[in-house]
């Protein structure tokens, strides 16, 4: 047996002196077991917390609690055996790793706040469960202190000493507890703060990359198949509902999106995507979840994931079929529970998110092949919107295209180029089998490569067959006729003055939008007999 005169805490200013210094919950947690148990008399130095009930399953104690929201959790042990000096005793998994609330000592320390001490157990054998075990490690000794922190209990500080404890050592004891009960309430604001800090760093970061990386800002045109669909972001906006956008890639989905998003409740919070079709496999529940430092390798910090940083606004999963059978279980928990567990984490977290989903895919079929769970299927496809392409809206292709290039030529410094009727006529010709994307990039092309003030469109590799619509003066391979022409002529002089509301002269004039002086448009009007 030990004597008692070896110390059963070494050094308590110094440890105290650590403690003030630590910035997390558990450097402090492992701080102070590991300085307890560097004593000889100190045989188990362990700190439970305060957590939400987790585990409850496989809990050894679950007959005995009363309540399953919230029990001790052992978060830190240390010390060493002298029975078997290899044993790993900072391992936090063992039979005691839980203790209800109130239930044996350790739990009723926590529930009341009172100290429980024992200076010399020899008086009292059945105090402990595992007797066999103190008389083995010679166990003479236990304090066990409640860590409270402004009234508010956040567990137990609890040691086994193979000495008796002297009073003197008690009350070191209890200053540790008081200052270990500060130190961690003062860790978790700071992770708090940390967490909120990084939480917007990535909230910023996001909307950044989104804002760089977006073609334009608003849904443009004015056919019926447009129509439809801002019909239906009108009524699902204001919802919670999950929605499920289909379309052909480069058809706008997350433009949907957007407008969705921006016409809702949660239009203060921020709109997350996720492109599911770009995520490694294995890196999935990562990027949905989140997860904690140290879960595999190369999770060097904690992780916020997606769901998490959509808390309270909206998530966009584009490309939603790309995801793995094996994950969608729990993204179904996710949509149907609002529960979630990051990666290396028995912590259940709660997140208020609303999902809108896209894809290019059949999910339908998908579902019915066995290819995609059925019962997720049912519950993103609670309002669908199908976005046509653009080979189905080409009356809209005027105002889109007009829209793109005030956009584009804004960001490749270049004047604004007319869009005459030959460009549409070109443009309605062509099937866009990648739709709104490669209408914006056909533009983009066109503006480098054109001379200054016209634009010539690149459309020949894939138009389709189909003759060019007649307008009303002939096609463009029609010789016309000197009425022709000059019916042509008045026709596209007078909606050069009507875009520019009669105006001739200046900047905003049709003179300057046709591309001639003024004093030459005057005369062409006068001859031709406009009148603006």
């Amino acid at each position: 047996m030990k004597s008692p005169n070896i110390p059963v805490i070494r050094d308590p200013k110094s440890l105290l002196l650590s403690m003030a210094q630590q910035r997390s919950v558990a450097d402090v947690l492992r701080l102070v077991v590991d300085h307890l148990s560097t004593s000889e008399a100190v045989a188990l130095a362990r700190i439970w917390l305060i957590r939400p009930g987790e585990g409850c399953l496989t809990c050894p104690m679950r007959n005995e609690c009363p309540d399953q929201t919230q029990c001790l959790h052992l978060v830190a042990s240390a010390g060493h055996s002298i029975v078997n000096p290899e044993a790993d005793l900072t391992r936090v998994d063992g039979e005691f790793r839980r203790f209800p609330l109130g239930i044996r000592k350790v739990g009723r320390i926590a529930a009341t706040g009172t100290p429980m001490e024992i200076q010399d157990i020899d008086g009292d054998p059945d105090w402990l469960v595992k007797l066999d075990w103190a008389k083995s490690e010679n166990i003479r000794g236990f304090g066990g202190q409640p860590l409270i922190h402004r009234g508010r209990s956040l567990g137990v500080l609890g040691v086994f000493a193979r000495t008796a404890i002297g009073d003197a050592c008690l009350d070191w004891m209890r200053m540790i507890a008081d200052h270990v009960a500060s130190a961690i309430a003062n860790a978790e604001a700071w992770e708090e703060i940390e967490t909120l800090r990084s939480r917007l760093e990535q909230e910023n970061d996001y909307l950044q990359e989104e804002l760089r990386g977006e073609a334009f800002g608003e849904m443009v045109g004015q056919s019926d198949a447009l129509q439809t669909v801002a019909q239906q972001i009108r009524l699902v906006a204001p919802t919670d509902s999950t929605v499920l956008v289909m379309g052909e890639s480069g058809t706008g989905k997350e433009l949907v999106a957007r407008e969705i998003h921006a016409r809702s409740d949660r239009h203060e919070r921020p709109l997350i995507k996720v492109n599911c079709a770009a995520i490694p496999r294995e890196l999935y529940e990562s990027e949905f979840f989140g997860h904690t430092k140290g879960s595999f390798t190369g999770a060097l910090r904690d992780r916020i994931g997606r769901f998490e940083l959509a808390d309270g606004g909206t998530l966009f999963l584009d490309e939603i079929g790309e995801i793995p059978l094996d994950l969608q279980s729990k993204l179904l928990r996710v949509l149907q529970e609002g529960e979630l567990e990051r990666v290396g984490e028995e912590r259940t977290r709660n997140v208020n998110v609303r999902v809108i989903a896209a894809t290019n895919r059949d999910l339908k079929a998908e579902a019915e092949a066995g290819n995609f769970r059925s019962d997720l299927y049912y519950r993103l496809s609670v309002f669908p919107i199908e976005l046509p392409p653009l080979r189905h809206r080409k009356d809209d292709l005027p105002l889109l295209a007009h829209h793109l290039l005030s956009i584009l030529s804004r960001r490749l410094g270049k004047p604004i180029p007319r869009l005459t009727q030959s460009n549409v006529q070109q443009m309605q010709r062509y099937d866009w089998p990648g739709n709104i994307r490669e209408l914006q990039h056909v533009l983009e092309r066109a503006l480098i490569t054109s001379p200054p003030g016209k634009l010539r469109l690149e459309l020949t590799s894939n138009a389709s067959s189909r003759p060019a619509p007649m307008s009303d003066h002939g096609s463009e391979e029609e010789v016309l006729t000197l009425a022709q022409m000059k019916a042509f002529e008045t026709a596209n002089l007078q909606r050069a003055l009507a875009a520019c509301n009669g105006k001739v002269y200046g900047e905003s004039g049709a003179a300057k939008l046709l591309g001639m002086k003024p004093t030459t448009l005057a005369s062409r009007m006068k001859t031709l007999g406009i009148d603006k």
